[in-house]
C-alpha cells in the first residue's frame, strides 16, 4: 500500500457506475490511498446486471487476450472472500458439467449420469466443464455490497445522481493531450469537480456526448429463480431445448437464465429495465423440463428479474485511460465476464491511476 500521503497527489476522482466494475476500482483506489473517491450512479449500488446476473466464475474459460485478466480475478474472488468476511452464502467452489438432453422426455430417466447430481429428465451424455479447482461462484449483489462496505469505511462516497456529460477544458499539454477531464455535469444540472473521472457505466457507457467511447450495446438476458426443498450443488449448461443455464446457490436458490435478446443500442434506463413475464415462464418451464427437482421447486416471483450485459463491437472490454483526453478512463463492455473479472479490473486501473502501471494484468488488448 502507497502512503496515505499519495491519495491527495491523484486528486478527486469520479467514477460513473456503482455496478461492480465501478466498485471494485473504486475498493482498489481506497486500498492504494485514494480516497478522495465519488462513486454516481442513478440507482444506487450494483443497479443492473451486478445485482442480478448469476455470479458464474471460471478460471480457464477464456484463453486468448481475456485469459491473463480471468485467471487473476479467479485468484482475487478467492482472496476478497476473505479479507471481506464473505461466507459461503456469498462465495463458494463448486463443479461444472455439460449436459446434453432429447427435450421429450417428462419423466426422470431410470439410469442417472455418474458425474450428474440433479439433471435427471431426458439426459443423453455429460462432460465435465470444471472441478472446483476451476469453477466458484458469487452472489453478484452481496459482493458488491461487501466490497462498497469496506471502500466506504476507507473514505469513498455515493452520490446519487444521473451522469449527463464530462466537462472537458482545453489545455496545453506536451504530452500530446489537447484536452483534460475536469468533471461531470448530472441531469439536475450540478456540475462535480474531478481530476479524474473513470466511466463504468455498463451499457449506457457511450452515451455521454463529450467523450468519445465506442458505441456500447446491451444484450438482455432474463432469469428466473426457483427453490427446490434441498440446496442444490454443480453448475449445468445445458444442451438442448434453447440451452439453458443453471447456477444452483448454496442459500437454497438456483438461478436459470437463457435465451437472450440481440445486441442492441439500450434505450431503457438503469433501474426501470423491463422484466418480460413470457420470457421468465419460458425459462420456468425449460427447469421443469431438465429436473424433476426444479419442476416441483417453488417459483421466486419477485426475484426474477432481467439486465443488459455491456458488449463492444470486438467482443472485449474497454479499460484504460481515453486517448487524447487527459485524466478520463473507461472500464465497460465485459459481457458475460463482467462478474469475474470485476476484481483484476479494480485493480488494474487502481494500479494504472496511481502507479502509471499494471502489476498483474497487461491492459494492452483493451485500450479504449
Amino acid at each position: 500500500m502507497i502512503a496515505s500521503a499519495s491519495g491527495p497527489s491523484i486528486g478527486q476522482v469520479v467514477i460513473c457506475g456503482a455496478g461492480v466494475i465501478g466498485t471494485s476500482i473504486a475498493y482498489h483506489l481506497a486500498k492504494l490511498g485514494v480516497t478522495s473517491v465519488t462513486v454516481i450512479d442513478p440507482v444506487g449500488l450494483a443497479p443492473a446486471a451486478s445485482g442480478k446476473a448469476g455470479g458464474f466464475l471460471a478460471l480457464d474459460w477464456n484463453p486468448g487476450p481475456l485469459d491473463e485478466l480471468s485467471r487473476r480475478s479467479f485468484y482475487l474472488h478467492e482472496k476478497l472472500a476473505e479479507e471481506l468476511n464473505l461466507d459461503e452464502t456469498c462465495y463458494r467452489r463448486l463443479s461444472c458439467e455439460a449436459v446434453a438432453i432429447d427435450g421429450s422426455s417428462t419423466r426422470p430417466s431410470q439410469k442417472k449420469l455418474h458425474n450428474v447430481q440433479w439433471a435427471d429428465i431426458g439426459v443423453l451424455g455429460s462432460q465435465c466443464m470444471g472441478t472446483t479447482e476451476t469453477i466458484a461462484q458469487t452472489h453478484p449483489r452481496t459482493f458488491v455490497e461487501a466490497m462498497w462496505k469496506e471502500a466506504e469505511r476507507m473514505g469513498c462516497s455515493l452520490r446519487l445522481g444521473t451522469v449527463k456529460d464530462v466537462v472537458i477544458d482545453d489545455i496545453i499539454d506536451e504530452s500530446k493531450h489537447k484536452k483534460k477531464c475536469s468533471g461531470v455535469i448530472l441531469n439536475d444540472g450540478d456540475q462535480v469537480t474531478a481530476d479524474i473521472v473513470i466511466v463504468a457505466m455498463g451499457p449506457w457507457s457511450s452515451n455521454l456526448p463529450s467523450i468519445d467511447i465506442p458505441t456500447m450495446y446491451g444484450q438482455k438476458y432474463h432469469s428466473a429463480i426457483l427453490r427446490p426443498e434441498r440446496i442444490l450443488n454443480q453448475a449445468v449448461f445445458f444442451q438442448g431445448l434453447g440451452d439453458p443455464e443453471v447456477y444452483p446457490r448454496p442459500d437454497g436458490d438456483v438461478y436459470v437464465c437463457g435465451f437472450p435478446d440481440p445486441p442492441t443500442i439500450v434505450t431503457e434506463k438503469p433501474g426501470q429495465v423491463e422484466v418480460r413475464p413470457e420470457a421468465v415462464d419460458r425459462l420456468i418451464n425449460v427447469a421443469g423440463k431438465v429436473s424433476s427437482e426444479l419442476a416441483s421447486a417453488e417459483v421466486s416471483r419477485e426475484k426474477c428479474s432481467s439486465c443488459y450485459l455491456p458488449i463492444v463491437g470486438n467482443g472485449l472490454p474497454l479499460i484504460g485511460p481515453m486517448p487524447n483526453l487527459k485524466g478520463a478512463y473507461v472500464a465497460s463492455g465485459h459481457s458475460c465476464w463482467g462478474i469475474l473479472n470485476a476484481p483484476a479490473t479494480g485493480e488494474a486501473m487502481a494500479e494504472l491511476i496511481v502507479n502509471g502501471k499494471t502489476t498483474h494484468v497487461d491492459l494492452t488488448n483493451f485500450k479504449p
